[in-house]
């Protein structure tokens, strides 16, 4: 699984604190992202729970502006970016970072289209487990890269269960054990198995959003139609084994599907 946090109170062990629990659980409800005039995609999927669909009409123009140097590539194109700049501004969403979420769930729509993955979902992992890649001082570049690149704590089985050294320090930067590594915090043995490319590279790299959101997306694809909660939950919960954390995914999804509507 992409990451080995444990939760006791209100608090996240470690460095992934997100301050709150929800109490029971509710399957989020998600809202379809809106696809860029010239992709191919048509975006079919929906969120787990009752479907949310796009205002009617174009998405209103807003002032926050997708700047990227170099040009947007691979399945960060395939999200229309006026609708990413509204659902960023009112979701409190990096706009760089929701491109890479829209993306993946509009590429798998077309890859898996029986597994209806919404946006929400892949945003509210990325805000658990880094604040969109800005854990600690990172920022995600116009490329999609998180700069500093983001690592999470040793798993050396005080704080968090122990994990031996499985990449030789290739995406953790440690030969003496395993860290969770990226945006989506994937440990190298997952990433090993599970790394994407989204931005269309050629490089498998979990710093870059668009190629973790992607692998992220496949990983919960490989638990079956997640608009049934019970497809949905088991997917999250594999993705952390904590019943907790996939109540704050839940509340999360549903909290950007309200704000981003």
């Amino acid at each position: 699984m992409p990451i080995l946090a444990t939760v006791a109170g209100l608090a996240v062990l470690g460095w992934l604190i997100f301050g709150w629990l929800v109490p029971g659980f509710r399957p989020p409800e998600g809202e379809r992202a809106g696809v860029a005039p010239s992709a191919a995609v048509v975006i079919t999927t929906v969120p787990p729970g009752a479907a949310a669909s796009l205002p009617a009409g174009e998405p209103a123009s807003v002032a926050v502006a997708v700047k990227a140097t170099p040009p947007l590539v691979g399945n960060a194109t395939l999200a229309d970016p006026a609708w990413a700049a509204r659902a960023a501004q009112t979701a409190g969403i990096p706009v760089r970072a929701l491109l890479g979420y829209a993306g993946a769930s509009l590429a798998l729509a077309a890859e898996q289209p029986s597994c209806r993955l919404g946006w929400t979902t892949l945003a509210a992992l990325g805000n658990i487990e880094s604040g969109h890649g800005t854990h600690n001082g990172s920022e995600l570049g116009a490329d999609g890269a998180a700069r500093p690149g983001i690592f999470g704590p040793a798993l050396d089985g005080n704080a968090f269960d122990a994990m031996g050294d499985t990449d030789r320090g290739a995406w953790d930067g440690s030969t003496e054990g395993d860290r969770a590594v990226g945006p989506l915090q994937f440990i190298p043995a997952t990433w090993q198995r599970w790394g994407a490319d989204g931005n269309g590279d050629g490089v498998d790299d979990p710093q870059q959003i668009d190629d973790a959101a992607l692998a992220a997306g496949r990983y919960l694809c490989h638990y079956g139609e997640l608009s049934r909660p019970d497809r949905w939950r088991a997917a999250v919960f594999a993705y952390n084994h904590v019943d907790s954390y996939v109540n704050a995914v839940a509340a999360t999804a549903d909290s950007y599907a309200d704000l981003a509507g």
